[in-house]
Order: C-alpha cells, then sequence, then structure tokens
C-alpha cells in the first residue's frame, strides 16, 4: 500500500517537475548562447577599435591625416552595419528562446488537462446518472 502511495506520487512529482526542468536547461542554453554571442560581438568591436587607434597612432603627416580620416568614415559604416546585425540577432535568439518558452508551457498544460480530464470524467458520469 505505501508503495503505491510512493510510486502515484513519484509518477506526480515527475510530472509536475518536468516542465521546471525543461525551462531550466532551456535558461541555460539561451545564457550560454547569449554569452557566446557578447563575448564574439566584444572582441568584434575590440578589433575594430583597435584598428582604429593604430591608425591614428601611425598618424605622421597631413596624408596619412587623410587616410584616417576618410577610414574613420568606413569604420562608423561598418559599426553601424554591425549593430544592425547584432539586433538583429538578438532579436531572433528573443524570439527563438520565446517559442520555446510557448511550447513548453503549451506540453505542460496539455499534460495537465489530459492528467485532469480522467479525473472529471467520473464525476460528469456520476452526476449525469443523479
Amino acid at each position: 500500500m505505501q508503495d503505491n502511495i510512493f510510486n502515484a506520487f513519484n509518477e506526480q512529482a515527475k510530472g509536475m517537475y518536468a516542465p521546471v526542468s525543461k525551462f531550466n536547461g532551456l535558461m541555460v542554453d539561451s545564457l550560454e548562447k547569449m554569452t557566446e554571442f557578447q563575448l564574439n560581438a566584444v572582441k568584434a568591436y575590440a578589433e575594430i577599435f583597435l584598428g582604429q587607434m593604430k591608425k591614428a597612432a601611425d598618424v605622421k603627416d597631413v596624408d596619412s591625416l587623410r587616410s584616417l580620416s576618410s577610414s574613420q568614415a568606413e569604420t562608423a559604416a561598418t559599426i553601424n552595419k554591425k549593430v544592425i546585425e547584432d539586433a538583429k540577432a538578438l532579436s531572433e535568439m528573443a524570439v527563438e528562446f520565446k517559442s520555446q518558452v510557448e511550447a513548453i508551457l503549451e506540453e505542460s498544460r496539455a499534460a495537465a488537462t489530459s492528467a485532469a480530464a480522467p479525473k472529471s470524467a467520473p464525476k460528469a458520469a456520476a452526476k449525469a446518472t443523479a
């Protein structure tokens, strides 16, 4: 008798905590992706900045100053493009995360509904016969 109670409790706990476990796994995966993305972005922006600093350090005359000035405009355009691409990538990651969370919630809702349905069916039958 006690084994049956413990087994039933164990099964209910598995069903109850499975969505939480899936969500936690999703959070870890998402944080890992975001961290990798941010590290790559910082590296890319640092390389751009350091490149400009090296060019600025190489300025020795008016011609090299003109060259630096024109390269800064190109660099600004590159940074603008990178910022837009990064924002788009972040948006896509957020949309993917949202859809995965919604899938977990829907799966959890469906499991809860199916678990509750057999319990309510005998009550409905008892009311119908009364």
